[in-house]
């Protein structure tokens, strides 16, 4: 299923779609990264209002060039050594890092934003981009190895973790209600979003 998506995502130029990149260099910094979770409340033509999962209303000023991709649906099966993933995770209890969710990366996106770094998904979440070294099958899910700009990670997948790999859409597809993931940056004019994940056939951006 991951595979036969590919052609889909090269047809949009989706190949230049940079998800989920870590902290931007000193000499980048000309604008602050945020990221904006929510659903659709209107599409116009150069502004995505959005009601955010803390309730507020933003309008996101669409950037030049700005970006949509959907997410799919996949399964921790489908995760083999030599995938490059996105997992977002937090501290276990007993040690170790639970995962909250996992973006299996097309290959045509393999190396964005690889490493380990901050997330705001949850308060004390990480986001590490990696290729997968090793995957093992335990009682409560998988454990998976990732390697990293020469450093490796364990990550455990319970059951249940939301799997999911990028899929084609058009701005057709930020209808009212469809949830979105929005990278984006604080600007002159607001909030200027530049690319953005969107919910499709009932699947949600789970990152």
């Amino acid at each position: 299923m991951i595979r036969r998506i590919l052609p889909a995502l090269v047809a949009i130029g989706l190949a230049a779609f940079p998800l989920l990149t870590g902290p931007v260099r000193a000499d980048e910094q000309k604008a602050q990264q945020l990221h904006v979770r929510g659903t659709v409340e209107t599409l116009g033509a150069s502004v995505l209002k959005v009601k955010t999962r803390e309730g507020e209303t933003v309008d996101v000023t669409l950037a030049d060039g700005w970006k949509v991709a959907a997410v799919a649906r996949a399964q921790v099966a489908d995760i083999k050594p030599g995938d490059f993933v996105g997992i977002a995770s937090m501290p276990k209890a007993e040690g170790g890092d639970g995962a909250l969710e996992v973006l299996i990366f097309p290959p045509a996106l393999r190396g964005a934003g690889e490493g380990s770094y901050g997330w705001d998904l949850k308060p004390k979440s990480s986001m590490t981009n990696a290729t997968v070294a090793n995957a093992v099958k335990d009682i409560q899910g998988r454990t998976l190895t990732v390697s990293y700009n020469g450093q490796q990670k364990k990550i455990a997948i319970p059951d249940g973790t939301p799997v999911v790999t990028l899929a084609a859409a058009t701005k057709d597809d930020l209808v009212p209600g469809a949830v979105v993931f929005i990278i984006a940056e604080k600007a002159a004019e607001g909030v200027l979003g530049r690319q953005i994940i969107v919910g499709k056939d009932g699947v949600v951006p789970p990152m």
